[in-house]
């Protein structure tokens, strides 16, 4: 079946007619009309190639020919619901067990990130028999009713915090409440968690969960300090709680030295649910949620079957497999480490020339550059961060922010990325903030004649 081409205001008019107008768009005063992708490049309709910095979702890159071929075949063989025995799910399941701690053996497939932290919201509440969930504040766990509640980046512009919620502060060593220079942020950020717990059973209310981003994404691209997940699921599961970590934006090798984010904690911390989307299928509509035995025998207790009818079907199967048979044979993991390594090296260059950047974190192809004001309040330029962001599109660069004060500029492009591309990024970052400091040095001299 042919469309018919619009042109890019054509597409822009009926999009306002005919889509929600809560459906934002990046860069909403002059939006980007993308046609195709590849790798780490996405083409407008005038074919100008614009670099990802972006897209964790493409997670092996735009259009991967893997992927896609993997997709294509299986669904001219069959695609159906997972009421059926198929090879697909359980090759995909025991690769992706190999990947995770052996304790983590029994999986839930599901279509999205928003449904995978539902059902380990589920799962949590029914194992402990319990109600309240404590989370990290400007977590976000996604768009659904339940998790707009658990998610203070979501609800705090919504609706009143449920009584059954607890925030903690985020542990942020650059603008947080203990800081770098701290003997032991670990240490006093995992006591804010107990302090909140303690309080929370003295009012008679028993905590079901802990959920956590194993690296706090819309919260400012946030590193926390090693050893406190650890520390805090101790205080968690001593009051009788679970601790669940979303991978959904940091997960399939982006940290590099591990497959998983929450591994960079240590050897010693093992969550008891773990959930996973986004990069999962590579832009295909696939999630997962992995849990134990244990966990998952008292879910089946109910006996309420759980059934999802896309998730978990032979071509998303299909397609979860190409993706982790990518990682492993480009090496993806490598490449985000050496590229990783080499842009967090660039940025920091960067920071020691430009006063507005603060801070440059991350791990992996997961970075964080935190602008400011003045390094010793660390104000967060937000109007500065947003200028830079649209200027680097029109040096076809795809960048956007994060963190509460939208200051935060966030890398997490396709790992394909390259060192090529990172010294490009670099570049143009460099020629737009000295733009920025030439102007604002020309205003000064022209204010004191």
């Amino acid at each position: 079946m042919a469309f018919q081409l619009y042109n890019k205001s054509e597409t822009l008019g009926l999009r306002e007619k005919f889509i929600a107008s809560s459906c934002k768009l990046f860069f909403p005063n002059d939006p980007i009309k993308i046609v195709r992708a590849q790798g780490q490049y996405m083409f407008d309709e005038k074919e100008r190639k614009y670099l990802d910095c972006i897209n964790n979702v493409a997670h092996v890159g735009h259009c991967h020919p893997d992927v896609v071929k993997a997709g294509i075949t299986q669904m001219a063989k069959l695609n159906t619901n997972t009421r059926y025995l198929h090879d697909n799910i359980v090759h995909y399941a025991k690769r992706l067990s190999e990947t995770l701690p052996q304790k983590l053996s029994v999986f839930y497939f599901v279509n999205s990130g928003s449904e995978a932290n539902d059902l380990a919201l589920r799962l949590a509440q029914q194992y402990t028999k319990h109600e309240d969930i404590v989370v990290l504040d400007n977590a976000y766990h996604g768009h659904l009713n339940s998790l707009i509640d658990i998610s203070p980046y979501k609800f705090r512009s919504l609706r009143p915090q449920k009584d059954w919620v607890h925030v903690v502060p985020v542990p942020d060593t650059y603008r947080g409440l203990y800081r770098e220079d701290h003997p032991d942020p670990a240490l006093a950020y995992a006591n804010e968690a107990k302090a909140i717990i303690d309080d929370v059973e003295k009012k008679n209310h028993k905590i079901a969960a802990f959920f956590a981003e194993s690296l706090p994404s819309v919260a400012g691209q946030i590193i926390p300090p090693a050893g406190y997940f650890q520390k805090v699921a101790g205080h968690v599961r001593n009051a009788g709680g679970l601790f669940v970590v979303d991978e959904i934006q940091v997960g399939f090798g982006r940290v590099g030295k591990h497959f998983w984010a929450f591994q960079l904690q240590g050897d010693d911390f093992l969550p008891d649910i773990v959930t996973m989307g986004k990069p999962i299928g590579n832009g295909h509509p696939l999630a997962c949620v992995v849990t134990t035995k244990e966990i998952g025998d008292a879910f089946a207790a109910t006996g309420v079957e759980h059934f999802n009818t896309f998730g978990g079907s032979p071509v998303s199967c299909a397609i979860g497999l190409a993706v982790l048979e990518v990682i492993e044979k480009e090496d993806l993991r490598g490449n985000a480490t050496r590229v990783g390594t080499y842009l967090l090296n660039l940025l920091n260059q960067q920071k020691a020339k430009h006063p507005i950047i603060g801070d440059v974190r991350g791990i992996g192809l997961f970075i964080g550059v935190e602008l400011v004001k003045d390094r010793l309040q660390r104000t967060p330029a937000t109007e500065e961060t947003q200028y830079l962001i649209t200027r680097m599109k029109k040096e076809f660069i795809l960048l956007s922010n994060d963190g509460p004060d939208r200051n935060v500029l966030k890398i997490k492009p396709p790992m394909c990325f390259t060192t090529e591309d990172a010294q490009f990024l670099v570049e143009k970052v460099d020629k737009i903030l000295t733009e920025m400091e030439t102007r604002m040095t020309d205003t000064c001299k022209t204010l004191l004649k």
